[in-house]
């Protein structure tokens, strides 16, 4: 038996509840090796929720001295070979699809999720959907101190305000509906009772956890958050996305529109094949985007709750999608470009945003 030493990052929303996971789905498909003991380490200036730490301990082994015992082995000849690699977050081989959560909450967890779902009003029976606009107040306060400019993201933000219209649909279609988020820059402007600013008033480590493994599906920009509903095999409708080259094409009935790309010199948007075979597609920072002469445009209220309606239809079995939107969906795919950052794609671009914006598909 060969011991191994690995690094949960734990910093970080998403790398915390997504690399563990793809690590036992590799482990369960026998691509991380036969007769080993891989023993773990929480690795990061913080753990950003304990929820989930508690939950991975109940799935490895872990422990603070293992951090010591790696350094030990880093210094050793042959050392490489006790080191695990723990995967990203891409999901390139489908392991999502075969395998089932590892995250299973204790019986008493379930009770404790559920009633407090009850005190906020909310049945066991009650549909809701999971909200969140990524903003800059994470970083900013989750962060502070440390002497970074955060400036870099702020083209993947995006204004809660936008999401409302999509929030009251969802609330007329017979759903309750909980604005999520560690940190948010402000409250959310309106007083309807079963849209609950969760974020604002009674926010815990534990409730984001549940609250988005319970959830029928999550509605919100790309973010470190919108990985724990993945990881529970929620569906996902996602919004705003500006790295548009890096979407999650693996999802289990996920849907997505992204950001537009004003080219400021010539007044107009880019078509999607010109972000693609220019890189813009792959930006990463904020800075890029303002040296190549452009202005990133979020989704408006009506792209976004035309989404969050056809999630809904989807899984509902309502959905009825024409030859027409067959064609456009066949026409973007084509345009989108192969890579190793993409497996098979399973994901489906919003229907209504492609009708509405056939244009970027010349």
């Amino acid at each position: 038996m060969v011991i191994r030493f690995g690094k949960i990052d734990s910093d970080r929303i998403g790398a915390l509840a997504g690399r563990p996971e793809l690590y036992l789905c590799e482990r369960d498909a026998g691509i991380q090796g036969h007769n080993t003991l891989d023993l773990f380490y929480f690795g990061g200036m913080a753990i950003c929720n304990q929820q989930l730490a508690k939950m991975w301990k109940r799935c490895l082994r872990v422990s603070s001295f293992v951090m010591t015992l790696r350094l030990a082995n880093n210094i050793l000849p042959g050392g490489e070979k006790h080191v695990v690699n723990v995967p990203g977050n891409r999901d390139d081989r489908g392991l999502l699809r075969k395998y089932p959560s590892h995250l299973i909450f204790t019986p008493e967890e379930e009770v404790k999720g559920y009633n407090m779902l009850q005190s906020m009003g909310v049945t066991r029976s009650t549909p809701f959907v999971c909200l969140h606009a990524r903003d800059s107040a994470y970083l900013k306060q989750a962060y502070s101190g440390r002497g970074r400019d955060w400036r870099y993201h702020d083209f993947n933000d995006s204004n809660i305000d936008n999401h409302i219209k999509a929030a009251e649909m969802l609330v007329k279609r017979g759903y309750v509906v909980f604005r999520m988020g560690a940190f948010v820059e402000g409250k959310i402007a309106i007083t309807n009772p079963k849209i609950i600013d969760y974020a604002t008033a009674g926010r815990s480590d534990f409730m984001d956890v549940f609250l988005e493994s319970k959830c029928s599906f999550h509605l919100g920009s790309c973010s470190g958050l919108d990985v724990v509903p993945l990881v529970f095999r929620r569906p996902r409708a996602s919004v705003n996305n500006a790295m548009f080259e890096h979407i999650c094409t693996w999802g289990i009935n996920d849907l997505f529109i992204p950001k537009k790309m004003w080219l400021i010199r010539e007044n107009r948007y880019m078509t999607f094949r010109e972000i693609f075979e220019s890189g813009v597609g792959s930006f990463a920072r904020t800075e890029q985007c303002e040296e190549y002469g452009l202005k990133v445009v979020e989704n408006t209220p009506d792209e976004i709750m035309d989404l969050a309606i056809e999630m809904d239809e989807l899984l509902n079995g309502t959905c009825k999608t024409t030859q027409e939107d067959e064609e456009l969906q066949r026409r973007f795919w084509d345009i989108f470009p192969d890579s190793k950052l993409h497996g098979e794609v399973k994901t489906r671009i919003g229907a209504k945003f492609l009708r509405d914006n056939r244009e970027l598909l010349e």
